[in-house]
C-alpha cells in the first residue's frame, strides 16, 4: 500500500540560507549575517563587526527574496504538497525590541504564503531557524535575559495574527537541541565579542548556558499557547536534530557512553516540549554538572500549558560511540566513531535509512505524538552539464529513506504526517557556508565565491520526486522492490 492519503510530501528551506536581501526593505541584521564563508577544512567564523571585505554568504543567499515567485512555480511543477520554510525574525522586528513590526517584512511573507497556497502547497513555517536579531545579542546577551522571552512571544503573536488562515503548521525553534549546544545559533549567548564565541559549540559557564536554554523552552511554550489562542486550527510542533547513535560494541560501558553523550540531551529537550516538564534524569544530570537553574512556579505552569501538537525532527545520518571515544561535528550533526557497516557521503556522513526507521519507532514509543520528518537529504557535489544535473546518488538516498518511513508506518504503526526533504533548491550550507555541498532538487548557479547567474535548473531528482509524489510513494516502493539487474 502507498502512504496515507493526506501525507505531506514536501521539501524545506531556511531564510538565512536562501533569502539574501539581508539589509533590504527595513530588515535588521541577524546573527546569521555575521558568519563568514568556510569549507570542509576551514570553519566559518562569527565576527562581532562586519568587515565587508570578508565574504558573508547569507547576505545574498540564493536570492529567494527576489525570485520566490519563480521558485514557487517550480515547486508547483514538482508537485510539492508542503514547503517548510522559515521567517527571518529581524525582517519582522529589525532589532527584536522595536515598538512596531516592519510592515514590508510582514507583507513579503504574506506574498510568499499566498503564492504557495495558489500552487496548493501547504506552508510549514519555522519561527526561528538558527537566527535572531543581532541587536538582541549586543543589548541583552540573547536568551540569557528573560526579557527576550517576551520579545519572542510578541514576534510569534504577530506572525500568528497576520498569517491566520494562510499558515496552519508551525515550528517554534529549529533543532533546539543542537542550536543550544551551539549557543550563538539559537540563544545568542557569548556572541557580544567574536573572540569569545565558538559559533558551533558553545563554551563558558554551564549554568548560564542552561538557564538560557530554559528561557528558550519558555519562549517556545508561550508561542505554542499564543498560537492556539489566536487560531485553534494551528498545529504547532517542536523540532530537534536527531541521528541514531549506536554503541561501538556490546560492552555495557559503550552502551552507557552512548546514552550519556547523546540520548540524555535529545530526550531532555524533547520531553520538556512534548511533556511540559523537566524529566528526572535531566535534573540529576544538571545537578551533577553543578548547574542550578532559576525555575519559578510560573515557569513550570508555562511549560505544562505550552506542550506541542507534534514532534518534528531532522535526520541525516548515524554514528557510533564508545566509552573511550571522542565526538566531532560539522554543521548540524555530531559525528562520533565510524560504523563499518555503512556507506559514507562525500562529507563523511554515514548513510543509514534503517536508523530513520529506528528513530521513528523510538520517538513514537516515547511520546505517542504525530511525527514529521522535516529535514533529510544528501549533500553532494552536483555538476551542471549541457543544461542537466544527473544525481542518481541522491535518488538512491531519498528512495531508501522513503522505504524506511513506509516500513515504520505500515509495519510499526508510526503516525507520520509528512516528509519535507532538505532542500527544495540548492542553498548555502549552514555548516560550511559552501555552495559546493548541494542538497537541492533544483540546481542554483552559484559557486563558493558567490559568483554565478543564480539560474535555476531542476535536477533528475526533481523529476523522480514528482513521480513519487504523484504516486503517493508507490514509485519509490516499487523501485526498491525491483530485483537488481545482476540478480
Amino acid at each position: 500500500m502507498p502512504f496515507p492519503n493526506e501525507f505531506l510530501w514536501g521539501a524545506a528551506l531556511a531564510a538565512n540560507q536562501c533569502e539574501g536581501a539581508w539589509d533590504e526593505d527595513g530588515k535588521g541584521p541577524s546573527v546569521a549575517e555575521n558568519l563568514t564563508a568556510g569549507s570542509r577544512t576551514q570553519p566559518r567564523r562569527f565576527v562581532a563587526e562586519l568587515n565587508l571585505e570578508d565574504y558573508f554568504p547569507s547576505h545574498t543567499g540564493v536570492d529567494f527574496y527576489h525570485r520566490f515567485e519563480e521558485d514557487i512555480a517550480l515547486f508547483g511543477q514538482i508537485g510539492l504538497k508542503c514547503l517548510r520554510l522559515s521567517i527571518a525574525w529581524s525582517r519582522i522586528f529589525p532589532h527584536g525590541d522595536d515598538d512596531e513590526p516592519n510592515e514590508a517584512g510582514l507583507r513579503f511573507y504574506e506574498r510568499v504564503f499566498t503564492a504557495l497556497r495558489a500552487q496548493n502547497i501547504e506552508p510549514l513555517v519555522t519561527l526561528s531557524h538558527f537566527e535572531m536579531p543581532y541587536h538582541l545579542v549586543t543589548a541583552y546577551n540573547g536568551f540569557a535575559d528573560r526579557r527576550v522571552i517576551d520579545l519572542f512571544e510578541r514576534y510569534a503573536e504577530t506572525c500568528f495574527t497576520r498569517y491566520k488562515g494562510l499558515v496552519r503548521y508551525w515550528l517554534t525553534f529549529n533543532e533546539i537541541n543542537f542550536g543550544t549546544l551551539s549557543a550563538g545559533r539559537l540563544i545568542g549567548l557569548g556572541l557580544r565579542a567574536a573572540a569569545q564565541a565558538d559559533y558551533f559549540f558553545a563554551t563558558g559557564d554551564a549554568t548560564e548556558q542552561y538557564q538560557a536554554l530554559h528561557q528558550v523552552f519558555l519562549a517556545s511554550a508561550k508561542a505554542v499557547s499564543a498560537g492556539h489562542r489566536i487560531d485553534p486550527a494551528n498545529q504547532i510542533g517542536c523540532m530537534l536534530a536527531y541521528g541514531m547513535t549506536y554503541p561501538s560494541t556490546p560492552k555495557p560501558a559503550d552502551v552507557l557512553a552512548t546514552q550519556a553523550r547523546m540520548d540524555w540531551f535529545n530526550h531532555f529537550c524533547g520531553d520538556v516540549q512534548a511533556r511540559g516538564t523537566y524529566p528526572a534524569f535531566a535534573k540529576a544530570r544538571l545537578a551533577k554538572m553543578g548547574v542550578t537553574l532559576a525555575v519559578t512556579p510560573e515557569d513550570a505552569a508555562t511549560l505544562s500549558a505550552g506542550t506541542v501538537d507534534f514532534y518534528s525532527f531532522s535526520y541525516y545520518a548515524s554514528a557510533c560511540a564508545s566509552a573511550s571515544g571522542t565526538d566531532n561535528g560539522e554543521g548540524n550533526l555530531i559525528m562520533g566513531e565510524k560504523n563499518p557497516y555503512l556507506a559514507t557521503s562525500e562529507w563523511g556522513w554515514q548513510i543509514d535509512p534503517d536508523g530513520l526507521r529506528l528513530t521513528l519507532n523510538r520517538l513514537t514509543q516515547r511520546y505517542q505524538l504525530p511525527l514529521l520528518v522535516v529535514e533529510n537529504g544528501l549533500g553532494a557535489v552536483d555538476t551542471l552539464e549541457a543544461g542537466a544535473v544527473h544525481d542518481p546518488y541522491r535518488i538512491d538516498y531519498l528512495r531508501a529513506h522513503i522505504v524506511a518511513m513506509h516500513q515504520a508506518i505500515e509495519e510499526d504503526g508510526v503516525d507520520l504526517l509528512g516528509y519535507t526533504l532538505w532542500t527544495a533548491l540548492d542553498v548555502i550550507s549552514a555548516g560550511t557556508g559552501e555552495m559546493a555541498k548541494r542538497y537541492g532538487l533544483i540546481y542554483v548557479d552559484r559557486d563558493d565565491n558567490g559568483d554565478g547567474t543564480l539560474d535555476r535548473t531542476p535536477k533528475d531528482s526533481a523529476a523522480w520526486y514528482r513521480e513519487v509524489i504523484a504516486s503517493n510513494g508507490a514509485v519509490a516502493l516499487t523501485e526498491a522492490a525491483r530485483p537488481a539487474v545482476s540478480e
